[in-house]
């Protein structure tokens, strides 16, 4: 069988909701993406608006840099400058930014969020979150402080078969779930099913808040509560109330006999009981059957105790274009219906209110609506929010992802009707790209975007307004005293958008005389955007290709060995959003300088202040303002200690002077060379002092490297002279480790001296240590309960120490008496580290050799991690958190560590033999870097050099490092090579670089680059001779009848304004250089002729000498409306050389028309290479055709299969004759393709009711499985197998198994070898289907199936051998009951194919299915004793075994060569 493993996670945004969730972190923003959820705090920082230059005279740093960029012609220079460029004035402004707090992925489809607000719940006050799931499941989760995760508080299933309806009635995944809840959080309801509303109540702080208006004067006296069954808040109860109550599903029709076809619901605003609004229709909405206006809208009102509702207004005669109900807020109130057409406002009285904002509006509907049709505006897809509740004013962002405001007139307290304003795109109003599919309010003034189809936005807004009033509102807002959070953050909290969410609100009078003052002091409206998130969704297409630099450039040269054989390149987004999307699984640096030096094993980089001279010094001593030279705040690196061993052996340490690219020797220094081997080196004493650490003593230098101090190991009690194996500098402590585990502490003191520490604590001094580290805490994650931040700078600097026993010691220096945090499990590696953890006796422990804490993140926001090395490189990354618990409030009782999960393995010892770097068996220790590239990281070095990289909207993720291993390694900042790092590999080369500015990296867990196309992107094909890439884009235009039509002569009297006509697409063939990543060629298709399929095909040009060459097919669809059939065009182009354009020799290249076929029934939907003569299966409409390219540029027809539909997916495994065709209806053929004669045979065919999307080969040895994607996001196994006695010798396929991958619906693949691909030039491989050639006599070669889905999802499938896969399906069983999972969701059941699904063929599955990759990378969440049990229970011989079978399956194992 095989293995499915995700490579990529989920980035198209589908839900999102602001609520309070996290304690202590403000406003929280839930983001659901398909199968994750993400939970971020904002940060609002201070950005640079870049204004235009002004004639002033420029100072001379300003020049500096204004020669230096004028001259930056590859944007080195630009990409990195801080903001403190002196070039241009810049005005400040500040900026929303995400910050990622935690994510969970789910073993479900989310398709809703809402938020609830229940007293009951939560220890610390906060909401709850309730999520939906498809197929009608509910999930109540709150946040759980001590565990830093998700708590499941509650599930609810409705898929009973009573639930169902009718016996012919669809099933529930045919329908579209609505979650909505009350705005006062008293019940949620769950729409699913044809009518079905499932209603589940929340508890109230007080049960009878109802009673609010009880009069003692009329009513009597109020009567008493009743405490005696209510819980007691001590615990003392043995009764635990949950916070919601039983729930119950009602029929729509039950509510009212007219809710037959219920379109959508929503909980309306201002109402003492639960009330929803929902829009329905007896009848069912139909464009062609001439039924208008048949819509309702009803309100109704729910008595939870009584299970019942009342009706409270219904309007009758809406429009059937009617999709949304959005509830407003007051002063406005009502709900706001969304029609395709128009919008219309019901207020609580029942009265409309509405405008047509299209003229198609009269023609659909005699509702009565104000006409502002000349906004030609479609609504289908829109989304709308509350902008200012206040000012009455909603925002639309419409499909195409314009912006439009909605205000309201308001008398008294009734509305008397609505307008719609366009923002234009000069204030911002283009900003989004393209459709959003979830809005939420972030902030007083931002909004989050969410979007499927490319990067979603925070974006915001600011008004306009009159000098006068600007000017009053700054001298006001000076006067101000923000209250910013520890991050600085502005705390906004949820409670104070009153208008959007509070129950309690000023009056509708006092809102209503609000509102109509402020409408006329608003000024326009400024969008912009504050930040974003990286997508990958939705992958139209993959292929692959060649990286390439101009040839015989400098960036050609230097990027030898550190360059991938391919790469990988994926059509993403769409519309404005469309990108290329190239993707490497490693770093590959910016090579700004390369040099020989084999010596190197160790690099620091420093800047550290001269020396004042006494002449300059104040009256204190040094405190008057000096040159630059004095002061290393913003300066560049100037010095470079290197160790070195030659060929002898013979260990030195030198001393370089950094220049803007390299480095030179520094001789005329007090630095001596054979003093010995350097450990570490660094400045300390405020930078005044660089600190050499040898293996046998420390020596200080001044900034000049005079030398002013040596402090040798030497113990004077004992005599001993231990040599020191590692080191760890905080000014101004200095840790070493030394070879007889014991450890060495000094403190700089004011005069610049380091001096020894005395160690108080006894077990100091008897504890053998075996690593430790130091940590400046800036955040105060290691600080007392309430931490005084006029503290001294020693004071908040940690040292870590893990014992030989593995346990891990924390003391605050320069205080040694006592460890303020003692863990005696870290060699456990648990989930979650305490003070109080405790392993179970006989547990065995992991070898850890080395441990660090520092910070990772961005300059957006870091923060610390504790890291631990394995004795096989394996990194275990935890994060520390604080929670106070009710015991004392000490560090041992509120400091908590998190295990984060990481899947990434090392190299294996057989891998890392073939290393050089493997033959350094010195100890290379990780190496923190506070800036590179932006990044705060960790570098480790070795063979499997990796950065753990982490930006503030990412978890950490382990990058490796493109080329071999790494023995020497160090940040590098200079003029040059600003925030690089410098590093000396295995083969002795050194190269100064830099992390490529316009990559993305820890989002993905991949090296990521996105190429804004800016249109649709259909298909995307590599031409390996000219090494370019030929996309096939398609653009929406203006669609006119034709005018002249004899047969249609009412085509001519239109009345259509020319801005509102129907749109088509028209194709274009683009043609793109990898060198600079620009289009060099376009060629226009004919008008409403759009491009299905694009490949590179090996054809046969001549039919003399039968001469082939690599050639661009393109397949395309002419489409002129439902009323004429549907024709097709193949092309067939080659690239050609021409002259170039001046100054862009990349531009040599030029498309050229070699053929053309006109197919008359049908569109062209496939290509593919088939057999061995250089012919093309062409899948023509109802027909699948080998055809033969002519040398008169016609295509000869030669063989032909009937098809039924529509094929999707046409495919040969690359030289055999042997083809897989699909039909969007009708399942899978499996055809053979003969050349003497030539004819094509059936062999087998699988189920006709299978709806396939994707179908592609997968080779296992002499196997032959055949994959299919199909439209309820199964992913299917069939085989070939005529001798089994169900498949009717062989017609029927055999259908192995079926794999549910929920939301990730697999609509491409590429069939990729396992193995590298050969040197010479790996690209001269044909390019078939635009997949490699697999050549299935290669012996010993693997195969595995790369799949994209809609969701960003790359995901790849594996096959197994059968030992593997049974010790792998028993090893996922036993994870599945082992760990817990989030939502209380069940991962074996989401993999179950929906039981409503017919088989895809004759099924012979024996109940095998495909094991899941999700469940297995888990396995390093145990600690190591359930390591162990698990590995034992799956059949394994200890866990060193798991990890090597699971090095081999995840990931993306075997494709090292992108």
């Amino acid at each position: 069988m095989q293995c499915y493993t995700e490579l990529t996670p989920p980035t198209a945004v589908t839900h999102s909701l602001i609520l309070q969730f996290v304690p202590g972190q403000g406003t929280n923003l839930v983001v659901a993406k398909s199968s994750l959820l993400q939970i971020f705090k904002t940060k609002i920082i201070s950005t640079e608006l870049d204004t235009p230059p002004t004639d002033a005279p420029l100072t001379r740093t300003a020049r500096r840099y204004e020669s230096r960029l004028a001259n930056d012609d590859e944007g080195l220079e630009a990409s990195f400058l801080g903001g403190d460029n002196p070039l241009t004035k810049t005005d400040r402004a500040n900026s929303t930014k995400l910050v990622l707090i935690a994510e969970t992925p789910l073993p479900g489809t989310i398709t809703g969020l809402a938020r609830i607000k229940t007293p009951h719940k939560s220890s610390w006050g906060g909401d709850a979150l309730l999520i939906a799931f498809k197929d009608a499941r509910l999930s109540l989760v709150e946040w759980d402080a001590e565990r830093h995760a998700l708590k499941t508080v509650s599930i609810h299933y409705y898929e009973q078969d009573e639930l169902q309806g009718s016996p012919w009635a669809a099933p529930l995944s045919h329908y579209a779930n609505v979650l909505t809840a009350d705005p006062g959080s008293r019940c949620a309801a769950l729409k699913f099913g044809a009518r079905n509303l499932a209603i589940l109540p929340f508890r109230q702080a007080d049960e009878d808040i109802d009673m609010g208006d009880w009069d003692e004067e009329l009513d009597g006296a109020r009567p008493t509560k009743d405490l005696s069954g209510a819980v007691i808040s001590d615990g003392s109860s043995n009764i635990e109330e949950t916070p919601y109550s039983p729930s119950f599903v009602l029929r729509l029709s039950n509510l009212d006999p007219n809710l037959l076809h219920p379109v959508h619901l929503a909980f309306l605003h201002e109402y003492r009981e639960p009330t929803f609004g929902i829009l329905s229709s007896t009848k069912s909405p139909s464009n062609s059957l001439g039924r208008r206006d048949h819509f309702s809208y009803m309100v109704f009102t729910l008595d939870l105790q009584q299970k019942a509702s009342t009706t409270i207004l219904s309007v009758s005669g809406l429009p059937q274009d009617l999709f949304r109900v959005v509830a407003l807020p007051a002063p406005v109130g009502g709900a706001l219906l969304v029609g395709a057409n128009e919008l219309i406002h019901i207020d609580q009285s029942g009265k409309p209110n509405g405008v047509a904002v299209n003229p198609l509006t009269k023609q659909c509907t005699s509702f009565s609506l104000v006409d502002q049709s000349d906004l030609n505006l479609r609504l289908e897809g829109c989304i709308i929010d509350v902008l200012t509740a206040d000012q009455g004013e909603l925002l639309i962002i419409l499909n195409d992802g314009r912006m439009a405001l909605v205000t309201f007139r308001i008398d008294g307290r009734t509305v008397s009707g609505l307008e719609v304003k366009m923002v234009p795109s000069e204030a911002g109003g283009s900003i989004i790209p393209c459709r959003v599919a979830s809005l939420s309010r972030v902030g007083r003034n931002t909004m989050f975007a969410g979007i499927e189809e490319g990067d979603s936005l925070v974006f915001g807004w600011t008004r306009k307004q009159n000098q006068k009033a600007s000017r009053r509102k700054t001298l006001i807002q000076e006067s101000l005293d923000l209250d910013l959070d520890e991050d600085g953050d502005l705390d906004l909290d949820l409670e104070d958008d009153d208008d959007l969410y509070a129950e309690e609100a000023p009056t509708a009078q006092q809102q209503a005389r609000s509102l109509a003052s402020s409408a006329k002091n608003s000024g326009d409206l400024s969008f912009r955007i504050h930040d974003r998130l990286l997508s990958i969704a939705p992958i139209q297409k993959m292929t692959y290709g060649e990286p390439c630099c101009l040839p015989g450039s400098e960036e050609d040269r230097n990027s030898a060995g550190v360059r991938s054989d391919l790469q990988l390149v994926c059509a993403v987004g769409r519309d404005k959003s469309a990108s290329i999307a190239i993707m490497n699984l490693e770093i590959q640096p910016r090579i700004i300088g390369r040099f020989e030096f084999p010596e190197a094993r160790g690099l620091w980089t420093m800047s550290a202040k001269k020396p004042v001279p006494k002449s300059l010094q104040g009256e204190k001593g040094g405190n008057a303002v000096v040159a630059n030279d004095y002061d290393t705040s913003g300066q560049y690196h100037k010095f470079m200690i290197v160790a070195k061993v030659d060929l002898d052996g013979y260990e030195t340490s030198d001393v370089f002077a950094l220049t803007a690219a390299g480095f030179e020797s520094l001789s005329g220094t007090e630095f001596e060379p054979a003093a010995g081997f350097t450990v570490e080196a660094g400045t300390m004493g405020k930078e005044r002092r660089i600190v050499q650490v040898l293996k046998s003593e420390v020596r200080c230098y001044d900034g000049n490297l005079g030398l002013a101090q040596i402090l040798p190991m030497l113990d004077e009690e004992t005599g001993a002279e231990p040599r020191a194996i590692s080191a760890s500098i905080a000014d101004p402590f200095l840790l070493l480790i030394r070879d007889d585990s014991s450890v060495f502490i000094a403190q700089i003191d004011s005069n610049n001296e380091l001096e020894e520490l005395e160690k108080e604590d006894m077990k100091l001094l008897s504890t053998k240590w075996l690593t430790g580290c130091l940590y400046k805490d800036t955040h105060s994650i290691f600080a007392d309960e309430k931490p005084d931040k006029t503290a001294k700078t020693e004071e908040s600097i940690m040292m870590f120490l893990l014992s030989s026993s593995g346990a891990l010691h924390i003391y605050r220096l320069p205080d040694l008496s006592n460890p303020v945090y003692v863990a005696e499990g870290l060699s456990y590696i648990p989930p979650g580290l305490s003070a109080d953890y405790a392993a179970r006796k006989g547990t065995t422990k992991e070898t850890i050799t080395e441990i660090l804490v520092a910070d990772l993140g961005d300059t957006t926001y870091k923060s610390p991690y504790l890291i631990l090395r394995h004795g096989n490189d394996d990194l275990t990354l935890y994060e520390p958190f604080r929670y106070k618990n009710s015991g004392p409030a000490n560090l041992s009782n509120t400091l908590f560590f998190r295990k984060l999960p990481n899947s990434t393995f090392a190299k294996s010892p057989e891998e890392a033999a073939q290393d050089d770097a493997t033959h350094q068996l010195r100890f290379l220790p990780m190496r923190p870097c506070s800036n590179v590239g932006g990044y705060s990281t960790v570098f480790l070095p070795g063979a499997s050099a990796s950065f753990i990289l982490k930006s503030a909207k990412s978890m950490p993720r382990v990058i490796g490092l493109r080329g071999s291993g790494v023995q020497a390694m160090s940040s590098f900042h200079t003029e040059g090579c600003e925030h690089g790092f410098i590093y000396a590999d295995s083969h002795g080369i050194a190269r100064v670089t830099q992390l490529p500015g316009d990559y993305s990296y820890a989002e993905l867990g991949l090296s990521c680059k996105k190429i804004p196309v800016g249109t649709d992107i259909s298909s995307i094909a590599y031409h390996p001779p000219t090494q370019s890439y030929v996309l096939g884009c398609n653009t929406t235009e203006p669609f006119e009848l034709p005018k002249d039509d004899d047969y249609h002569k009412e085509w001519s009297r239109e009345q259509l304004p020319p801005s509102f006509h129907p749109t088509g697409e028209r194709g274009s063939l683009r043609l793109y250089s990898p060198i600079t990543w620009t289009m060099i060629d376009e060629v226009q298709m004919e008008p409403c002729e759009s491009i299905l399929c694009v490949e590179t095909l090996n054809l046969e040009i001549s039919e003399s000498t039968n001469e082939r060459k690599q050639l661009v097919a393109v397949g395309t669809a002419l489409c002129k409306g439902e009323d004429l059939p549907t024709r097709g065009h193949v092309y067939v182009y080659d690239i050609a050389e021409v002259i170039p354009e001046p100054g862009r020799p990349e531009t040599n290249k030029k498309l050229k028309l070699v053929a053309k076929e006109d197919i008359p029934r049908g569109a062209v939907t496939g290509l593919s290479a088939v057999g061995t003569q250089g012919l093309m299966l062409v899948a023509q409409g109802q027909k699948c055709m080998v055809r033969g390219l002519k040398e008169d540029g016609t295509l000869l027809p030669v063989a032909f299969m009937d098809m039924n539909c529509y094929v999707t997916s046409v495919k040969e495994l690359s030289g055999t004759g042997l083809c897989l065709m699909a039909d969007a209806f009708k399942g899978v053929w499996f055809t053979g393709y003969t050349e003497e004669p030539y004819k094509m045979i059936l062999f087998g065919k699988s189920n006709t009711r299978l709806e396939v999307l994707n179908a592609d080969f997968l080779p296992d040895g002499k196997e032959l499985f055949i994959i299919v994607g199909d439209a309820e996001s199964g992913l299917n196994v069939l085989q070939f197998d005529p001798e089994h006695p169900k498949s009717l010798q062989g017609h029927l396929l055999l259908h192995r198994t079926t794999f549910n991958t929920g939301a990730h619906v697999v609509t491409s693949s590429l069939l990729l070898p396992t193995v590298p691909p050969p040197t010479p030039s790996p690209s001269q491989a044909a390019h078939t289907n635009g997949d490699p050639t697999i050549d299935p006599s290669t012996s010993g070669a693997g195969h595995v199936l790369l799949m994209a889905s809609p969701t960003g999802v790359l995901a790849a499938l594996r096959p197994l051998s059968e030992n593997a896969y049974r010790r792998l399906s028993s090893l996922a069983t036993q994870l599945t009951t082992s760990l817990p999972h989030a939502a209380g969701l069940n991962p074996k059941g989401y993999r179950v194919p929906s039981p409503t699904c017919a088989p895809a063929g004759v099924d012979a599955g024996m109940g095998r299915s495909i094991v899941d990759g999700l469940i297995l990378e888990r396995y390093t969440e145990l600690n190591t004793g359930r390591r162990g049990e698990v590995a034992g229970r799956a059949g394994y011989g200890g866990a060193e075994e798991i990890r090597g079978e699971l090095q081999g399956v995840l990931g993306w194992a075997g494709l090292t060569y992108f």
